[in-house]
């Protein structure tokens, strides 16, 4: 009976934790379906669910998607370019500390670790001046580094972590038959930290895709936007039109949504990999 009110219990708060998590879900394509003038109802359900506000955003048929394919691709630009130099980055550098046996990796691994002391947040304003005095604010390139700046240091610990479970010996036999080091680097090692290659990459994606803070601050010409700020723009109308937000909200929460259950199967096995030493 013990067991069976434990089982009970546990139940019972999945389902709080599930209703909780899917409830802001719900609302955002239930409101995607229902009509501009019935959007403050108060219905759990629009009487006449209608496709219309994603026709309207797939054809910017509202002054704020003039840009919208434009700011999509800007989006999918600096989310493709964070996870390809955070991954190259992160690779090179768990590969140097790990396998190079290095006399202060462990050293080099925890500053970069210390850098999350410091909240993102509160770099916004320095790394604002910074990206001016370079002359690349308004510049895809602006938001990609900051993000590349914020996301590596938890990267190069993971795959250090993924690395250790790599038997060290499969570099000394590839070195006994004449491999070079970057031979090494990108026929033994690369393959062996594949899933975590797949975590890490899935996580700087998704921490480019759905930026909003620096992408606020350093992008400005409608253009260059990524969507997470168009979106923040429909707030700023006195009448906004809450059900095309929501709308474009759900077309842009798609991608991301594919990539994870495409990917899911190695996301474990990448972000636990070290946890346990064998």
């Amino acid at each position: 009976m013990t067991r069976i009110f434990r089982q009970a219990r546990l139940g019972i708060i999945a389902v709080i934790v599930i209703v909780w998590t899917c409830l802001p879900i719900y609302h955002m394509v239930m409101l995607s379906l229902t009509p501009q003038t019935a959007a403050f109802a108060g219905r759990l359900w629009p009487d006449n669910p209608s496709l219309e506000n994603y026709r309207s955003a797939l054809t910017r048929g509202h002054p704020f998607l003039a840009h919208f394919w434009e700011q999509f691709l800007n989006s999918f630009l600096v989310a493709l370019t964070t996870c390809g130099l955070v991954l190259f980055i992160a690779s090179t550098t768990s590969f140097a500390i790990g396998r190079l046996r290095l006399r202060w990796a462990p050293m080099i691994t925890n500053m970069a670790l210390f850098t999350y002391l410091i909240p993102a947040a509160f770099l916004a304003i320095p790394l604002y001046r910074v990206m001016g005095q370079y002359k690349i604010l308004n510049h895809p390139w602006s938001l990609i580094l900051a993000l590349v700046a914020f996301a590596t240091p938890y990267a190069i610990w993971v795959m250090r972590q993924y690395a250790e479970s790599v038997p060290y010996e499969l570099d000394e036999s590839a070195r006994v038959d004449g491999a070079t080091v970057p031979q090494i680097f990108w026929y033994i090692y690369i393959p062996l930290i594949a899933p975590s290659l797949v975590a890490i990459g899935t996580y700087a994606l998704l921490l480019a895709w759905n930026e909003y803070l620096y992408a606020f601050l350093f992008l400005s010409s409608e253009a260059r936007l990524t969507v997470p700020v168009m979106l923040g723009h429909f707030t700023t109308s006195d009448d906004a039109p809450w059900t095309l937000m929501m709308a474009s909200a759900v077309i842009y929460s798609l991608p991301p949504i594919a990539l994870y259950y495409s990917v899911r199967r190695f996301m474990v096995t990448g972000l636990t990999a070290g946890s346990v030493k064998s």
